[in-house]
């Protein structure tokens, strides 16, 4: 592995429209920097969502030059006035976070976020938001902070000296009608994650959502009541394109949230209210730890010992978590490591 290696995972507003994907795709993979050019590692298409997910490993020099050319692609052809999708949304760029892989520290990389913000805004114009790592405030450490209101939002708060971009012009202009505004930030590995309910219901996906997730939920006394699970956001929503409901969450914290821990209290929770999740669905890729230690854990709880690790523990969390319902799961193509192996052979 490279001594210097980051991950970025920019999500764009575009789910439908397969020539402007794979337009962005090759604007991100034909950047050459030293010789050395990115490796696209997986492209996750959401349809209803109209959201697609790419995630890219190399050198940081290289990962940066490759986002910067990613989000000038996706600002000439998405139309953020024209867009509608279930997922929150800022920008035809909504979200690009750098993730320190190896020989270089998280706070490295929230230089380099607050340094391709910058630079964003100089060159295109498209206004920016730090968060996470690279936030320049402590409440815009958290995304939905910054997304508040999503793109629609934008009008009011880009004059607003609390709610204004880091990087970004003083009035709305056509520019941000167009691209509206980015979340740029550093961070550590992220689970995005769907359950899959046995439901249509919105409201009881969002019920589920609101006892799991950190944050929690206010009752009917308007008391604060806190979720379940550390380190996670999760909402509920309706997929038409499966005809199901589903608790969508982020795991920001996997050490203190593990992927399988998520989905046990997932799935009590929704017993509670007579409901069952039927799978699980990984948006972009998740480490091999995370897989392996869910093998571990089921087959533990099935007082079953394992002969081949790597192999039995992948396959078990596969099964146990139902990750194929809705598609095959290809450890290959979904676990990092598996995937850049590929590319090094």
């Amino acid at each position: 592995m490279n001594s210097r290696l980051i991950e970025c995972v920019p999500n764009f507003s575009e789910g439908r429209n397969y020539e402007v994907i794979d337009q962005i795709v090759n604007s991100i993979a034909s950047n050459t920097i030293n010789g050395k050019k990115v490796k696209v590692l997986n492209v996750d298409i959401g349809n209803d969502t109209n959201r697609t997910v790419i995630t890219f490993v190399g050198q940081p020099e290289t990962v940066c030059e490759a986002a910067f050319q990613g989000v000038k692609a996706a600002a000439n052809l998405i139309d953020m006035r024209q867009h509608l999708g279930t997922h929150p949304r800022s920008g035809a760029t909504d979200v690009l976070p750098l993730v320190p892989i190896s020989g270089i520290s998280l706070e490295e990389c929230a230089e380099m976020a607050r340094e391709l913000a910058k630079r964003i805004y100089t060159e295109l114009g498209i206004a920016c938001y730090c968060y996470e790592a690279a936030a320049f405030a402590p409440k815009r450490k958290n995304l939905a902070w910054c997304r508040s209101g999503e793109y629609e939002a934008l009008l009011e708060k880009i004059s607003n000296p609390t709610l204004k971009p880091d990087f970004g012009p003083s009035e709305y202009n056509e520019i941000i009608a167009k691209s509206g505004a980015i979340n740029i930030g550093a961070r550590n590995f992220l689970i995005a994650v769907n359950f899959n309910l046995n439901s249509q219901s919105v409201e009881l996906a969002t019920q589920i959502a609101k006892e799991v997730r950190e944050s929690g939920y206010k009752d009917k006394n308007g008391k604060r009541v806190a979720g379940t699970l550390k380190g996670c956001k999760a909402l509920g929503w309706y997929i038409k394109e499966y005809g199901i409901a589903q608790v969508s969450m982020n795991i920001t914290d996997i050490s203190s949230t593990p992927l399988h821990i998520a989905y046990e209290e997932v799935c009590r929770v929704a017993n509670k209210y007579g409901a069952e999740i039927t799978g699980t669905e990984i948006i972009g890729m998740v480490p091999k730890q995370v897989m392996l230690d869910a093998g571990l854990y089921f087959l533990n709880k099935q007082l079953k010992l394992s002969t081949n690790p790597d192999n039995d523990l992948i396959t078990t969390a596969i099964k146990s978590m139902n990750l194929d319902d809705l598609c095959p799961f290809i450890p290959q193509n979904k676990i990092i490591e598996l995937k850049l192996a590929q590319i090094d052979e």
